[in-house]
């Protein structure tokens, strides 16, 4: 089966309606066969009191992006995607701009998914650094 790029992006951002991925801007931007882009603004609506990007924002975004992942190497109709493990290192604070995650596939095995899911300024310096576990479900 051949890899469509722009049927990914369109069910990925189609799938964030009224769920929490709208509520913070997420969108996802890129995609290939072992990887899912999508960006972020940084804005008072993701920062914490000191006017920084939360942490949770970003561990909001890795997730989202990481699980969003693990759709394109299941069947969604007989299969369900659940994180069950998330790390996150924080590197650099961010106060506005755009934030870009890449999760890019580490394993892959019939009933786990690990991420490794970077995070990015403009300048593409890293600003956070987050593991993702998923486990494949059946669909009940």
């Amino acid at each position: 089966m051949q890899f469509d790029k722009e049927k990914m992006l369109r069910l990925c951002n189609e799938w964030s309606k009224n769920t929490l991925m709208e509520t913070l801007d997420i969108a996802y931007v890129d995609a290939g066969e072992d990887f899912l882009v999508a960006t972020m603004p940084v804005n008072s609506r993701v920062h914490q009191p000191m006017g920084l990007l939360h942490g949770g924002a970003s561990v909001a975004l890795a997730e989202s992006v990481g699980s969003a992942a693990s759709i394109m190497f299941v069947n969604p109709e007989k299969q369900e995607v659940r994180g069950i493990e998330i790390s996150a290192n924080h590197l650099k604070a961010k106060r506005e701009g755009t934030v870009t995650a890449t999760a890019k596939i580490v394993h892959k095995g019939a009933s786990i998914h690990l991420w490794e899911i970077r995070i990015v300024d403009e300048n593409d310096i890293l600003v956070s650094l987050c593991k993702l576990t998923n486990m494949i479900l059946p669909k009940r």
